[in-house]
């Protein structure tokens, strides 16, 4: 009788489950891989800028991070933008600390790019402005003086006869990339004058008739006072000298004709107030040929709607230890409030 032999027993499943295992730890390897390269915080301990190009691909973003040390890998950032499906936005960008891929992310989907403040003062003229930006660190002082001089097509449906963007550059706080250029920065306050126009109806064909006119009333009024309570009564005396054909008289005029040909000295002199400028209103009757300063909101509104007054003269704050302003319909009054300001100035122990 033959035996028959007995079959090996099948390993079942050994094989597969090897396998399976092999499969989970290349998983939990690339997982963790994954993890490292996207959510554990790297990048620089120091300010680091980094300039992002319009149209660039999140490829060319993801190498450029790489590069400068912000990220580890531009491949955890391509695996972010196929996580995230967000459109980039360029600009510059500043890094300062360790962070994670999805942070960084977040930060240029946003536009988070990298501004700095510059403050512009109600009353500032684009001599001062200039000296602002350039303190600020954007662009050259004669470049941006340049700039508003040559770039008067800006308004020139609101001044076809306008010699530069004084008056227009409304004065607020604005916020510029570091590579802002000239152009970029006041096409910004010609953009927020305009804004501010259109709220109180100072447009052409609006409640205003003559822009220019209104801009370069406002201009003489917020140098004029620097409290806003006074603006309209400041407005109605200039007003009313140039109904009847009064010279306005106002030194801040005289002072900005000497700025524009270079002659300032810091202080107005007797003979300044003679000198033959366009600007010197003690000269030349009417308004100036434009824009002293650029006007704040007050002063714009006072320039739209002076009050009704038939004020002829006043005294202006500036060093007045009560603080206001004094009015006056006739020269005889004004006079007396002259006298009664130089002697509340040397009571306060003025000169």
């Amino acid at each position: 009788m033959v035996r028959r032999g007995r079959r090996p027993k099948k390993r079942t499943g050994s094989g597969a489950v090897g396998f399976l295992l092999i499969l989970l730890l290349l998983l939990g390897a690339a997982g963790g891989a994954a993890a490292w390269f996207v959510f554990l915080p790297a990048g620089p301990t120091t300010e680091t800028f980094v300039e992002i190009a319009p149209g660039s691909g999140s490829r060319l973003i993801g190498a450029e991070l790489e590069r400068a040390g912000i990220i580890r890998s531009r491949y955890g950032f391509d695996a972010v933008r196929l996580w995230k499906h967000g459109s980039l936005k360029a600009g510059e960008y500043r890094f300062d600390h360790a962070a994670p891929v999805t942070e960084v992310y977040a930060r240029i989907a946003k536009g988070d790019v990298y501004t700095v403040a510059v403050t512009i003062p109600e009353g500032s003229t684009r001599f001062d402005i200039a000296a602002r930006v350039a303190q600020a660190g954007f662009v050259n002082r004669n470049d941006f003086l340049a700039t508003t001089a040559n770039s008067t097509s800006l308004i020139a449906d609101l001044d076809p006869h306008a010699h530069s963007l004084e008056g227009y550059l409304f004065p607020d706080t604005y916020r510029f990339q570091r590579k802002a250029t000239s152009l970029q920065i006041v096409s910004a306050m010609v953009r927020r004058f305009r804004a501010a126009a259109a709220e109180i109806g100072l447009t052409p064909g609006g409640r205003s008739r003559n822009v220019h006119d209104v801009v370069t009333l406002a201009s003489l009024v917020e140098r004029e006072t620097a409290v806003d309570s006074e603006r309209p009564q400041v407005a109605s005396v200039l007003s009313n000298r140039l109904a009847r054909g009064m010279p306005l008289m106002t030194d801040p005029a005289v002072i900005y004709g000497l700025l524009v040909e270079g002659k300032w000295r810091g202080t107005i002199y007797q003979s300044d107030l003679t000198r033959d400028t366009p600007y010197n209103t003690y000269r030349h009757a009417g308004l100036p040929p434009g824009p002293i300063a650029n006007p704040g909101l007050p002063a714009l509104r006072a320039a739209l709607t002076p009050a009704a007054t038939d004020y002829l003269y006043f005294v202006a704050a500036g060093a007045d230890p009560q603080g206001k302003s004094r009015f006056a319909a006739t020269l005889e009054e004004h006079n007396k409030n002259v006298a009664s300001y130089r002697q509340a100035v040397k009571q306060a122990g003025g000169r």
